[in-house]
This record gives C-alpha cells, structure tokens and sequence, in this order.
C-alpha cells in the first residue's frame, strides 16, 4: 500500500506544471507589488508636501532680544513644531534680511523712497507632518497668536486647503484601485491553480481508490502549493527590486521618496499574500476532487 501511495506521489509531482503556475503566480505578484510600490511613493509624497508648509511669525516691534529668545523657546517647546534631529526648525528672520530677499526677488529698493524699514522681525516654523489638516492648522494660528510678542500669524491656507483635498481624493481612488487589484489578483491564482491541478483529478481518485485519506492526498499538494507561493514571492519581490534601483539610477529625485522600510514590509507581505494565496487555492481545489464522483470527473 505504501508503495503505491510513493509511485502515485511520483508520478502527479512529475505531470504538474511547476513552471507555468509559478510563473504565473509570480506575475500576478509582481503586478500587485508594482502597485504597493506606487502607494508607498504617494504616500512619501504626500508626506514630504505636508512637512514642506510654514508658518511665519510676524513679530511686535522693538522687541528685545531676550524676549525674542524666549518667543524661539516656547516656539521650539511646541509639539506641532517639526523636529530635524534633536533641532526644532524655527528660523529667526530678521527684518534687514526680509528687506534684502525682497529686493533679491523683486528688484524693488523700497527703503529707498521709504526712508524706513517697515517690515518686522518674524520667525518662519515647519509645521509637523501630522499636524497638517487645514482644522489642524487653524487651530495652530490661534495658539500661536496668542504669544506674548507675536503681532501676526500666516501661512497659504488656500494652497494647503487644496493639497489637503487632492490627497485625500488620491488616496481613495489608489485605495480603490488596490483593492480591485487585490481582487483580481487572487481570482487569477486561484484560477491558475485550479487549472493546474485539473490535470491531477485522476490521479486524486486513483489515490482514494488505494486508500489513501483525504489529509494524506491534500498533504503534498497543500505543501507545494505553499512554496510555490513563497517562491513566486521571492521572485517577484527580486523582480521589483531590480526595478526600483533601476528607476533610482534613472531618476534622481526618486530617491526622495525612499522608504527602505514600508519597500521591505511589501516585499515580505507579497510571500505572505502567494502563500496564503496558494495553499487556499490548492485546498479548495483538492477538496472539490475529493467530492466528486468518477462520472462528474470527466
């Protein structure tokens, strides 16, 4: 009996297509991870755009400068002040240099026909990334405005209005997207799968009518399929890798919106997703061969 069980083993493990459904499944994955890989740049750079919006902090005159050094420490001492390192990025602005980026930007001398000075010193503060909806902000310009010292608070509210508004419409269609891929994706292993061992039924029912359990057939084809889908993994997640630094070398400023870490947890969630994939596949698909009689198998 055990011996029939190995030569009926032998003889499915050698007429299943490897190849195809590994190359498949492989596909598959390498599709959905080319995906993740967009959301995870949008994502970046979405992020990049929100640490990228200022406050300035147009200040009372005749300030001293130890009521502007205290002006900086309670700025730096709030946490929706973005923090570069252990530094919290508040700039001192003083109103010689407003005055001489002016003229830079402009080419407009206007102390010259003013006599004066008329603007004032200011502090210009990054705002924390998640601190950034425009409920967020607002509620900021209020805590803000009410420093001692402090004449004036602005930032581009409708400019961040309207980024707030695109990422969030963004998200959801690339969310969307995702999951309709998601979908797909796993109806095409499945699919590959089931075809794959449709060439196998005989060989099932061969294996029943010899005794075997239903746990013992399922066994090899539960386990294969189990590797299939991590090694379909790993060559997608190669595949994708390669790629990437390809893009890097290609496009430069790509680089900016790296995340070695979410890339790693991708690549390590696509051998998951075929492993899974696989073996649920390969069980169901087992399980339906298992039911039927000889007559519906043809």
């Amino acid at each position: 009996m055990a011996k029939q069980h190995k030569s009926v083993k032998k003889k499915k493990l050698g007429n299943y297509p490897h190849t195809m459904v590994v190359f498949s499944i492989s596909l598959a994955l390498f599709v959905i991870g080319l995906f993740g890989l967009l959301l995870i740049h949008a994502s970046k750079l979405s992020e990049k755009v929100k640490e990228s919006i200022e406050m300035q902090l147009y200040l009372d005159k005749n300030l001293t400068g130890v009521q502007l050094a205290n002006i900086q420490k309670k700025l730096a001492a709030k946490e929706y002040v973005a923090v570069k390192g252990d530094t919290a990025q508040v700039r001192f602005v003083s109103k010689e240099e407003g005055a001489k980026a002016f003229l830079e930007e402009t080419g407009e001398d206007f102390m010259s026909f003013l006599g004066e000075n008329p603007l004032r010193d200011a502090y210009v503060l990054k705002i924390n990334a998640d601190n950034a909806t425009s409920a967020q902000l607002k509620g900021i310009k209020n805590d803000l405005e009410g420093i001692e010292g402090v004449h004036e608070v602005q930032y581009v509210e409708s400019l961040i209005e309207s980024i707030n508004t695109n990422i969030k419409k963004i998200s959801i269609i690339l969310l969307g997207f995702a999951a309709i891929l998601l979908l797909v994706v796993t109806i095409l292993i499945n699919n590959t799968i089931k075809l794959a061992l449709y060439s196998q039924r005989f060989l099932i029912r061969s294996m029943q009518l010899v005794g075997a359990t239903g746990y013992f057939i399922q066994r090899p084809f539960l386990k294969r399929a189990a590797w299939q889908g991590v090694m379909s993994g790993v060559i997608a997640s190669l595949l994708l890798f390669g790629l990437m630094q390809y893009a890097y070398t290609q496009i430069e400023e790509l680089k900016l919106l790296r995340d070695d870490e979410q890339t790693y947890i991708l690549m390590g969630a696509l051998l998951v997703i075929g492993c899974i994939i696989g073996f649920l596949s390969s069980y169901r698909s087992v399980r339906k061969y298992l039911r039927l009689s000889l007559d519906e198998l043809y």
